[in-house]
Parts: structure tokens; sequence; C-alpha cells
């Protein structure tokens, strides 16, 4: 089922550009987009805060062509959110890097490996705001005081 969605949302995104854009090349765009619904970029969790983009690559480098490794940081603080992505040039690579490095020490943590998923589209859920109860008051402000 994430499949045959995530194929749709490719799928309405390549048929829009190439219909905004009326170019030649609408039929790579649409080759291009099939091309990254394969499993090749995994989800990386459980990170060190001091790992950064560099060392997340060199880590998983000699599982095979790594194409980006990105560790999220936050954007305000710039600090690492303790997970990051690495992207392989194929499904094969991708693999054998989950298999051999998930449950793995990197940087004195144990990381989590598995494929990543696509987020599901709409709002996210965070943010500013005063809660619930419109600010004022000794309310519990949105949070669950479990």
């Amino acid at each position: 089922m994430v499949f045959c969605n995530r194929f749709g949302s490719l799928l309405r995104h390549s048929i829009s550009q190439s219909s905004a854009s009326k170019r030649q090349g609408s039929m790579g765009a649409l080759l291009n987009s099939i091309r990254y619904m394969s499993s090749s970029k995994l989800f990386v969790g459980g990170l060190s805060y001091g790992t950064d983009d560099q060392s997340l690559k060199d880590a998983f480098a000699s599982f095979g062509d790594v194409i980006e490794a990105r560790v999220i940081t936050d954007r305000d603080s710039g600090r690492s959110r303790g997970f990051g992505f690495v992207n392989f040039d194929s499904e094969e690579c991708a693999n054998s890097a989950l298999s051999a490095m998930d449950g793995q020490e990197l940087n004195g943590r144990n990381i989590r490996v598995s494929f990543a998923t696509e987020r599901a589209p709409g709002p996210r859920g965070g943010g500013g705001g005063y809660g619930g109860d419109g600010g004022y008051g000794g309310g519990a402000g949105g949070r669950d005081r479990y």
C-alpha cells in the first residue's frame, strides 16, 4: 500500500512538472522519479550529537557508493537531532549496510538502521503556540501529564 501511495504521488508530481514546463524530457522526469522509489535510502537513528555528515558517510562508505549522508539538525540551534539519512546508489548496497550496521556502535552510541519511509503529507504537529487552553491559567498547556 505504501508503495502504491508513493508511486501515485511521484507520478502526479512528474505529470504536473511536465505539463507546467511542456518540455520534451517529461519521460526522463518520470523515469527519474521511479528511480528514487527504490529502497536505497536508509534512516539512521540514535546518532551521537558529535556525528556529522562526513563521519556518517565514512561509516557507511565501505558498503558501496554513498550518494549522500545527512545528519538532521535543529533549525534554531544547529545541533544534531540524533538521526540522519544515508542514500546509496543501489538497493544491494543499502541492504548490506542495513544488515551490517543495525545495532552497531558509531561514535559511542548503538545506532538503529532501517529503510527510510516517506513522511505522510499534510500538516505536521509541533511548533509554538500556547496549547489548548489559550495560554492563560494553570492548565496543561497542551501537554500530557502521564
